[in-house]
């Protein structure tokens, strides 16, 4: 597997480990681009909304447009991946807790 992909795999569990420990499972992109920082990644902006969107294709995470920022909100499913419960390939295992 490629430098790149790994890069992408983590962001995605990062985004759902942030979505997952915020109240009521959601965040919009602004506040999700900001905090990725926290976990060592510096996406554009772009790189967050294509996140998002792959997310909510693979049913992850649901997203809507408020106002012309994208909100997502984590699915059951993606709580089973950001905790280990379950693996869906793109998104990075988390290590166990």
């Amino acid at each position: 597997m490629s430098y790149p992909q790994l890069v992408t795999e983590d962001r995605r569990l990062s985004i759902l480990l942030l979505l997952e420990a915020s109240p009521g499972g959601s965040g919009n992109e602004a506040l999700l681009h900001s905090a990725l920082g926290d976990f060592g990644h510096n996406p554009s902006g772009d790189q967050v909304r294509v996140d998002l969107a792959w997310l909510a294709e693979q049913g992850l995470a649901t997203t809507r447009d408020t106002h012309g920022l994208v909100v997502a909100t984590i699915t059951a499913r993606g709580q089973d991946v950001a905790l280990g419960r379950a693996v869906v390939p793109g998104v990075k295992k988390p290590r166990p807790r």
